[in-house]
Protein backbone atom coordinates (compact mmCIF):
# COMPACT_ATOMS: atom_id res chain seq x y z
CA UNK A 1 0.00 0.00 0.00
CA UNK A 2 2.82 2.43 0.87
CA UNK A 3 4.37 1.97 -2.60
CA UNK A 4 1.04 2.66 -4.27
CA UNK A 5 0.60 5.84 -2.22
CA UNK A 6 4.14 6.94 -3.10
CA UNK A 7 3.59 6.40 -6.84
CA UNK A 8 0.23 8.20 -6.71
CA UNK A 9 1.84 11.15 -4.94
CA UNK A 10 4.59 11.36 -7.58
CA UNK A 11 2.03 11.27 -10.39
CA UNK A 12 0.08 14.09 -8.75
CA UNK A 13 3.33 16.01 -8.33
CA UNK A 14 4.13 15.56 -12.02
CA UNK A 15 0.65 16.79 -12.96
CA UNK A 16 1.05 19.85 -10.78
CA UNK A 17 4.45 20.64 -12.30
CA UNK A 18 3.18 20.65 -15.84
CA UNK A 19 -0.45 21.41 -15.27
CA UNK A 20 -2.30 19.86 -18.16
CA UNK A 21 0.93 18.76 -19.85
CA UNK A 22 2.32 19.56 -23.28
CA UNK A 23 -0.49 17.83 -25.20
CA UNK A 24 -2.91 20.55 -24.09
CA UNK A 25 -0.36 23.39 -23.97
CA UNK A 26 -1.68 26.41 -25.83
CA UNK A 27 0.60 28.52 -27.97
CA UNK A 28 1.01 32.14 -26.92
CA UNK A 29 -0.57 33.12 -30.19
CA UNK A 30 -1.60 31.37 -33.37
CA UNK A 31 1.83 31.75 -34.98
CA UNK A 32 4.09 30.71 -32.12
CA UNK A 33 4.93 27.25 -30.83
CA UNK A 34 5.49 26.75 -27.09
CA UNK A 35 7.68 23.94 -25.80
CA UNK A 36 8.52 23.07 -22.21
CA UNK A 37 12.07 22.48 -21.04
CA UNK A 38 12.99 20.86 -17.72
CA UNK A 39 16.44 21.61 -16.32
CA UNK A 40 18.29 20.42 -13.22
CA UNK A 41 17.25 22.38 -10.12
CA UNK A 42 20.68 23.27 -8.72
CA UNK A 43 21.55 26.95 -8.62
CA UNK A 44 24.29 26.94 -11.26
CA UNK A 45 22.32 24.97 -13.83
CA UNK A 46 19.24 27.10 -13.35
CA UNK A 47 21.38 30.20 -13.89
CA UNK A 48 22.67 28.59 -17.07
CA UNK A 49 19.21 27.49 -18.22
CA UNK A 50 17.66 30.90 -17.58
CA UNK A 51 20.37 32.59 -19.62
CA UNK A 52 20.14 30.11 -22.49
CA UNK A 53 16.34 30.16 -22.63
CA UNK A 54 16.22 33.95 -22.46
CA UNK A 55 18.66 34.19 -25.36
CA UNK A 56 16.73 31.56 -27.35
CA UNK A 57 13.37 33.26 -26.87
CA UNK A 58 14.86 36.59 -27.90
CA UNK A 59 16.28 35.20 -31.14
CA UNK A 60 13.54 32.69 -32.03
CA UNK A 61 10.16 34.41 -31.94
CA UNK A 62 8.47 31.46 -33.67
CA UNK A 63 9.33 28.94 -30.89
CA UNK A 64 8.87 30.00 -27.29
CA UNK A 65 10.60 27.85 -24.64
CA UNK A 66 9.03 27.66 -21.20
CA UNK A 67 11.65 26.76 -18.57
CA UNK A 68 10.86 24.77 -15.44
CA UNK A 69 13.18 23.35 -12.78
CA UNK A 70 12.86 19.73 -11.83
CA UNK A 71 11.70 19.43 -8.20
CA UNK A 72 14.69 19.50 -5.85
CA UNK A 73 13.10 17.24 -3.21
CA UNK A 74 12.65 14.23 -5.52
CA UNK A 75 15.09 12.37 -7.73
CA UNK A 76 14.88 13.18 -11.43
CA UNK A 77 14.17 9.53 -12.16
CA UNK A 78 11.20 9.39 -9.77
CA UNK A 79 9.70 12.59 -11.14
CA UNK A 80 10.11 11.55 -14.76
CA UNK A 81 8.65 8.07 -14.24
CA UNK A 82 5.65 9.67 -12.54
CA UNK A 83 5.33 12.18 -15.39
CA UNK A 84 5.52 9.36 -17.94
CA UNK A 85 2.73 7.52 -16.13
CA UNK A 86 0.63 10.70 -16.03
CA UNK A 87 1.56 11.68 -19.62
CA UNK A 88 2.77 15.07 -18.38
CA UNK A 89 6.36 14.88 -19.53
CA UNK A 90 8.04 18.02 -20.90
CA UNK A 91 9.08 18.37 -24.50
CA UNK A 92 12.79 18.48 -23.64
CA UNK A 93 14.82 17.52 -20.56
CA UNK A 94 18.58 17.88 -20.12
CA UNK A 95 19.06 16.08 -16.80
CA UNK A 96 18.75 12.49 -18.01
CA UNK A 97 21.00 9.85 -16.49
CA UNK A 98 21.77 7.41 -19.35
CA UNK A 99 21.15 4.41 -17.09
CA UNK A 100 17.42 5.18 -17.00
CA UNK A 101 16.96 5.57 -20.76
CA UNK A 102 16.19 1.84 -21.32
CA UNK A 103 13.27 2.18 -18.87
CA UNK A 104 11.93 5.21 -20.72
CA UNK A 105 12.34 3.47 -24.08
CA UNK A 106 10.46 0.43 -22.82
CA UNK A 107 7.65 2.78 -21.78
CA UNK A 108 7.60 4.33 -25.30
CA UNK A 109 8.30 7.67 -23.64
CA UNK A 110 11.08 9.00 -25.88
CA UNK A 111 11.41 10.26 -29.43
CA UNK A 112 14.10 8.49 -31.45
CA UNK A 113 16.63 11.16 -32.34
CA UNK A 114 17.86 8.91 -35.14
CA UNK A 115 14.85 10.02 -37.21
CA UNK A 116 16.19 13.54 -37.64
CA UNK A 117 18.10 13.94 -40.90
CA UNK A 118 21.03 15.79 -39.31
CA UNK A 119 21.35 13.66 -36.16
CA UNK A 120 24.13 11.46 -37.55
CA UNK A 121 26.22 14.39 -38.72
CA UNK A 122 25.76 16.19 -35.39
CA UNK A 123 26.65 13.09 -33.36
CA UNK A 124 29.75 12.46 -35.48
CA UNK A 125 31.01 16.05 -35.45
CA UNK A 126 30.30 16.71 -31.78
CA UNK A 127 31.08 13.35 -30.15
CA UNK A 128 32.31 10.75 -32.64
CA UNK A 129 30.79 7.30 -33.11
CA UNK A 130 33.51 5.59 -31.10
CA UNK A 131 32.10 7.30 -27.98
CA UNK A 132 28.53 7.72 -29.17
CA UNK A 133 27.92 3.99 -29.59
CA UNK A 134 27.75 3.43 -25.82
CA UNK A 135 24.53 5.48 -25.77
CA UNK A 136 22.79 3.38 -28.43
CA UNK A 137 19.68 1.51 -27.29
CA UNK A 138 19.08 -2.20 -27.79
CA UNK A 139 16.92 -1.60 -30.88
CA UNK A 140 19.78 0.25 -32.59
CA UNK A 141 18.17 3.68 -32.19
CA UNK A 142 19.47 6.72 -30.33
CA UNK A 143 16.96 8.22 -27.92
CA UNK A 144 19.48 10.43 -26.12
CA UNK A 145 22.43 12.58 -26.95
CA UNK A 146 25.05 13.11 -24.23
CA UNK A 147 25.35 16.74 -23.20
CA UNK A 148 27.82 16.91 -20.34
CA UNK A 149 30.12 14.65 -18.36
CA UNK A 150 31.61 14.67 -14.88
CA UNK A 151 34.53 12.24 -15.24
CA UNK A 152 35.51 10.83 -11.86
CA UNK A 153 39.12 11.47 -10.86
CA UNK A 154 41.18 11.36 -7.69
CA UNK A 155 41.41 14.55 -5.66
CA UNK A 156 44.24 14.60 -3.13
CA UNK A 157 45.33 16.84 -0.26
CA UNK A 158 48.78 18.15 -1.23
CA UNK A 159 49.65 19.29 2.28
CA UNK A 160 48.70 15.97 3.86
CA UNK A 161 50.68 14.10 1.20
CA UNK A 162 53.73 16.28 1.87
CA UNK A 163 53.49 15.84 5.63
CA UNK A 164 53.35 12.04 5.20
CA UNK A 165 56.29 12.01 2.80
CA UNK A 166 54.26 11.19 -0.32
CA UNK A 167 56.06 12.83 -3.21
CA UNK A 168 53.46 12.45 -5.98
CA UNK A 169 49.92 11.10 -6.43
CA UNK A 170 49.86 7.29 -6.74
CA UNK A 171 49.21 5.87 -10.18
CA UNK A 172 48.85 2.16 -9.42
CA UNK A 173 47.24 -0.01 -6.75
CA UNK A 174 50.65 -0.84 -5.24
CA UNK A 175 51.66 2.81 -5.10
CA UNK A 176 48.35 3.77 -3.51
CA UNK A 177 48.59 1.08 -0.84
CA UNK A 178 52.28 1.93 -0.18
CA UNK A 179 51.44 5.61 0.23
CA UNK A 180 48.45 4.69 2.40
CA UNK A 181 50.82 2.91 4.79
CA UNK A 182 53.01 6.00 4.86
CA UNK A 183 50.01 8.13 5.79
CA UNK A 184 48.96 5.65 8.47
CA UNK A 185 52.46 5.76 9.99
CA UNK A 186 52.36 9.56 9.94
CA UNK A 187 48.91 9.51 11.57
CA UNK A 188 50.03 7.13 14.31
CA UNK A 189 53.10 9.29 15.03
CA UNK A 190 50.96 12.42 15.32
CA UNK A 191 48.03 11.01 17.23
CA UNK A 192 47.52 14.30 19.04
CA UNK A 193 46.41 15.88 15.77
CA UNK A 194 43.66 13.33 15.22
CA UNK A 195 43.51 10.36 12.84
CA UNK A 196 44.11 10.52 9.09
CA UNK A 197 42.90 8.09 6.43
CA UNK A 198 44.07 7.62 2.88
CA UNK A 199 40.53 7.55 1.50
CA UNK A 200 36.86 7.30 2.29
CA UNK A 201 33.83 5.67 0.71
CA UNK A 202 30.22 5.43 1.80
CA UNK A 203 30.06 1.83 3.00
CA UNK A 204 26.28 1.50 2.94
CA UNK A 205 25.09 -1.01 0.27
CA UNK A 206 23.45 1.69 -1.85
CA UNK A 207 23.47 0.78 -5.53
CA UNK A 208 24.29 4.20 -6.99
CA UNK A 209 27.19 4.77 -4.60
CA UNK A 210 29.07 2.00 -6.38
CA UNK A 211 29.34 4.12 -9.52
CA UNK A 212 31.90 6.25 -7.72
CA UNK A 213 34.15 3.48 -6.45
CA UNK A 214 33.59 0.00 -7.91
CA UNK A 215 32.44 1.07 -11.39
CA UNK A 216 34.94 3.93 -11.67
CA UNK A 217 37.77 1.53 -10.85
CA UNK A 218 36.29 -1.19 -13.07
CA UNK A 219 36.34 1.20 -16.04
CA UNK A 220 39.99 1.99 -15.27
CA UNK A 221 41.05 -1.63 -14.72
CA UNK A 222 39.23 -2.97 -17.81
CA UNK A 223 40.14 -0.09 -20.15
CA UNK A 224 36.46 0.78 -20.49
CA UNK A 225 35.20 -2.74 -21.19
CA UNK A 226 31.39 -3.10 -20.85
CA UNK A 227 29.88 -5.36 -18.20
CA UNK A 228 26.77 -6.19 -20.23
CA UNK A 229 26.42 -6.25 -24.02
CA UNK A 230 23.39 -7.29 -26.08
CA UNK A 231 21.61 -8.65 -23.01
CA UNK A 232 24.54 -10.92 -22.14
CA UNK A 233 27.26 -10.81 -19.48
CA UNK A 234 30.42 -9.42 -21.09
CA UNK A 235 32.40 -8.35 -18.04
CA UNK A 236 36.16 -8.43 -17.56
CA UNK A 237 36.45 -10.96 -14.72
CA UNK A 238 40.04 -10.04 -13.86
CA UNK A 239 39.08 -6.37 -13.57
CA UNK A 240 36.17 -7.19 -11.24
CA UNK A 241 38.43 -9.35 -9.09
CA UNK A 242 41.19 -6.73 -8.91
CA UNK A 243 38.80 -3.92 -7.92
CA UNK A 244 37.18 -5.92 -5.13
CA UNK A 245 40.64 -6.95 -3.90
CA UNK A 246 42.02 -3.39 -3.98
CA UNK A 247 39.20 -2.01 -1.86
CA UNK A 248 39.37 -5.02 0.46
CA UNK A 249 42.99 -4.09 1.17
CA UNK A 250 42.03 -0.46 1.75
CA UNK A 251 39.43 -1.40 4.36
CA UNK A 252 41.18 -4.35 6.00
CA UNK A 253 44.34 -2.28 6.59
CA UNK A 254 42.22 0.59 7.92
CA UNK A 255 43.39 2.93 5.18
CA UNK A 256 39.66 3.60 4.66
CA UNK A 257 37.38 3.84 7.71
CA UNK A 258 34.42 1.50 8.13
CA UNK A 259 32.16 4.35 9.14
CA UNK A 260 29.94 7.09 7.77
CA UNK A 261 30.86 10.70 8.49
CA UNK A 262 28.30 13.41 9.16
CA UNK A 263 30.60 15.92 7.47
CA UNK A 264 32.89 15.99 4.43
CA UNK A 265 36.10 14.35 5.68
CA UNK A 266 38.16 15.59 2.74
CA UNK A 267 37.20 19.22 3.37
CA UNK A 268 37.88 18.64 7.07
CA UNK A 269 41.41 17.53 6.19
CA UNK A 270 41.22 14.06 7.75
CA UNK A 271 41.06 12.12 4.45
CA UNK A 272 43.86 12.42 1.92
CA UNK A 273 42.03 11.33 -1.25
CA UNK A 274 38.52 11.04 -2.66
CA UNK A 275 37.10 10.11 -6.04
CA UNK A 276 35.15 13.04 -7.44
CA UNK A 277 33.97 14.88 -10.52
CA UNK A 278 34.22 18.56 -11.50
CA UNK A 279 31.20 19.35 -9.29
CA UNK A 280 33.48 19.00 -6.25
CA UNK A 281 35.89 21.62 -7.60
CA UNK A 282 33.02 24.08 -8.03
CA UNK A 283 31.80 23.29 -4.50
CA UNK A 284 35.24 23.86 -2.96
CA UNK A 285 35.78 27.10 -4.86
CA UNK A 286 32.44 28.50 -3.76
CA UNK A 287 32.49 27.41 -0.13
CA UNK A 288 36.10 26.70 0.92
CA UNK A 289 38.33 28.66 -1.48
CA UNK A 290 41.34 28.86 0.89
CA UNK A 291 40.85 25.78 3.05
CA UNK A 292 42.31 22.93 0.98
CA UNK A 293 45.49 22.77 -1.10
CA UNK A 294 44.50 20.06 -3.55
CA UNK A 295 45.52 18.39 -6.77
CA UNK A 296 43.74 16.18 -9.33
CA UNK A 297 44.92 12.98 -10.97
CA UNK A 298 43.54 9.81 -12.58
CA UNK A 299 42.24 7.02 -10.37
CA UNK A 300 44.79 4.26 -9.61
CA UNK A 301 44.97 1.24 -11.89
CA UNK A 302 46.31 -2.32 -11.56
CA UNK A 303 50.10 -2.49 -11.63
CA UNK A 304 50.12 -4.22 -15.02
CA UNK A 305 47.85 -1.65 -16.68
CA UNK A 306 49.19 0.23 -19.70
CA UNK A 307 47.88 3.14 -21.74
CA UNK A 308 45.19 5.73 -21.07
CA UNK A 309 43.20 5.58 -17.83
CA UNK A 310 39.44 5.22 -18.30
CA UNK A 311 36.86 6.25 -15.72
CA UNK A 312 33.15 6.57 -15.07
CA UNK A 313 31.80 9.61 -16.92
CA UNK A 314 28.63 10.35 -14.91
CA UNK A 315 27.07 11.76 -18.07
CA UNK A 316 23.81 13.62 -18.41
CA UNK A 317 21.93 13.41 -21.70
CA UNK A 318 19.24 15.41 -23.46
CA UNK A 319 16.04 13.73 -24.63
CA UNK A 320 12.78 14.66 -26.33
CA UNK A 321 9.69 13.04 -24.84
CA UNK A 322 7.12 11.39 -27.06
CA UNK A 323 4.30 13.49 -25.61
CA UNK A 324 5.64 16.48 -27.53
CA UNK A 325 3.45 18.00 -30.20
CA UNK A 326 6.51 19.65 -31.73
CA UNK A 327 9.36 17.16 -32.31
CA UNK A 328 11.10 19.20 -35.02
CA UNK A 329 10.92 22.42 -33.02
CA UNK A 330 12.16 20.58 -29.92
CA UNK A 331 15.07 19.21 -31.94
CA UNK A 332 15.97 22.74 -33.03
CA UNK A 333 16.14 23.76 -29.39
CA UNK A 334 18.23 20.68 -28.48
CA UNK A 335 20.74 21.60 -31.19
CA UNK A 336 20.95 25.08 -29.71
CA UNK A 337 21.74 23.60 -26.28
CA UNK A 338 24.53 21.61 -27.95
CA UNK A 339 26.09 24.56 -29.76
CA UNK A 340 29.64 25.76 -29.07
CA UNK A 341 28.31 28.99 -27.61
CA UNK A 342 25.98 27.16 -25.21
CA UNK A 343 28.77 24.77 -24.23
CA UNK A 344 31.02 27.69 -23.35
CA UNK A 345 28.33 28.93 -20.99
CA UNK A 346 28.08 25.41 -19.53
CA UNK A 347 31.78 25.63 -18.68
CA UNK A 348 31.71 29.19 -17.39
CA UNK A 349 28.49 29.14 -15.40
CA UNK A 350 28.07 25.53 -14.30
CA UNK A 351 31.71 24.37 -14.28
CA UNK A 352 30.75 21.17 -16.10
CA UNK A 353 32.39 19.50 -19.07
CA UNK A 354 30.56 19.38 -22.43
CA UNK A 355 30.77 16.06 -24.28
CA UNK A 356 32.79 17.21 -27.27
CA UNK A 357 35.52 15.44 -29.22
CA UNK A 358 37.19 18.80 -29.92
CA UNK A 359 36.91 20.20 -26.42
CA UNK A 360 40.62 20.99 -26.08
CA UNK A 361 40.95 22.21 -29.67
CA UNK A 362 37.93 24.51 -29.83
CA UNK A 363 39.29 28.11 -29.97
CA UNK A 364 36.32 29.52 -28.05
CA UNK A 365 37.22 27.35 -25.03
CA UNK A 366 40.92 28.24 -24.99
CA UNK A 367 40.66 31.22 -22.67
CA UNK A 368 38.51 29.32 -20.18
CA UNK A 369 40.94 26.41 -19.91
CA UNK A 370 43.95 28.73 -19.69
CA UNK A 371 42.30 30.31 -16.65
CA UNK A 372 41.01 27.04 -15.18
CA UNK A 373 43.84 24.49 -15.20
CA UNK A 374 42.01 22.00 -12.97
CA UNK A 375 39.02 21.97 -15.32
CA UNK A 376 41.39 21.35 -18.21
CA UNK A 377 42.54 18.16 -16.46
CA UNK A 378 38.93 16.96 -16.26
CA UNK A 379 38.42 17.90 -19.92
CA UNK A 380 41.45 15.78 -20.89
CA UNK A 381 40.01 12.87 -18.88
CA UNK A 382 36.61 13.24 -20.57
CA UNK A 383 37.95 11.57 -23.74
CA UNK A 384 38.18 8.35 -21.69
CA UNK A 385 34.92 8.66 -19.77
CA UNK A 386 32.66 5.62 -19.97
CA UNK A 387 28.97 5.36 -19.23
CA UNK A 388 26.91 2.55 -17.74
CA UNK A 389 25.67 -0.09 -20.14
CA UNK A 390 22.33 0.47 -21.86
CA UNK A 391 20.61 -2.31 -19.94
CA UNK A 392 17.13 -2.29 -18.46
CA UNK A 393 18.55 -4.11 -15.43
CA UNK A 394 21.06 -1.49 -14.28
CA UNK A 395 19.65 -0.97 -10.79
CA UNK A 396 19.35 -4.68 -10.06
CA UNK A 397 22.87 -5.30 -11.36
CA UNK A 398 24.31 -2.54 -9.22
CA UNK A 399 22.37 -3.75 -6.20
CA UNK A 400 24.30 -7.00 -6.64
CA UNK A 401 27.58 -5.12 -7.10
CA UNK A 402 26.89 -3.17 -3.90
CA UNK A 403 26.08 -6.29 -1.89
CA UNK A 404 29.24 -8.08 -3.02
CA UNK A 405 31.27 -4.90 -2.37
CA UNK A 406 29.98 -4.76 1.20
CA UNK A 407 30.56 -8.46 1.81
CA UNK A 408 33.99 -8.71 0.16
CA UNK A 409 35.64 -5.30 0.18
CA UNK A 410 34.23 -3.64 3.28
CA UNK A 411 33.98 -6.58 5.69
CA UNK A 412 36.18 -9.28 4.13
CA UNK A 413 33.57 -12.03 4.44
CA UNK A 414 34.53 -13.51 1.08
CA UNK A 415 37.56 -13.42 -1.21
CA UNK A 416 37.73 -11.29 -4.32
CA UNK A 417 37.61 -14.49 -6.41
CA UNK A 418 34.39 -15.53 -4.69
CA UNK A 419 32.93 -12.03 -5.04
CA UNK A 420 33.69 -11.94 -8.78
CA UNK A 421 32.16 -15.39 -9.37
CA UNK A 422 29.08 -14.56 -7.31
CA UNK A 423 28.60 -11.25 -9.07
CA UNK A 424 28.82 -12.71 -12.57
CA UNK A 425 26.38 -15.47 -11.61
CA UNK A 426 23.93 -12.93 -10.19
CA UNK A 427 24.15 -10.67 -13.24
CA UNK A 428 23.41 -13.62 -15.52
CA UNK A 429 20.37 -14.57 -13.43
CA UNK A 430 19.08 -10.98 -13.54
CA UNK A 431 19.46 -10.76 -17.33
CA UNK A 432 17.96 -14.19 -17.93
CA UNK A 433 14.96 -13.32 -15.74
CA UNK A 434 14.17 -10.32 -17.94
CA UNK A 435 14.42 -12.22 -21.24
Amino acid sequence: MSNAIHITALILLAMVILGCGPKTEQTLNNQRVVITYWAAPNQQEMMLANQLVSEWNKNNPDIHVRLQALPANQSTEEVLMAAIAAKTTPDVCSNIWPGTVPEYVRANALVSLSQFSDFDSLAESRIGWDRMVQFRSADGQYYQIPWKTNPVMMIYNKDLFKAAGIASPPRTYSEFLFDAQKLTSYSNANVGNGHYWMGYRDIRPIWWQRYFDFFTFYCAASHGHPMVSNDSVNADTNAIRSVYYFFQKCFSNQYFPRTTFQYDPFIAGVVATEFVGPWTISYIRQNFPDKINYGIGPVPVPDSSKGAVYTYGDHKSIVIFSTTRYPMESWRFVKYLLSVESDLKLLEIASQIPVRRDILKEPKFERFFNQNKIMKIFAEQSAYAKEVDQSYDQKEIFDSIAQEFEKCSVYGKETSDEAARNLLRRIKLIIDWEK
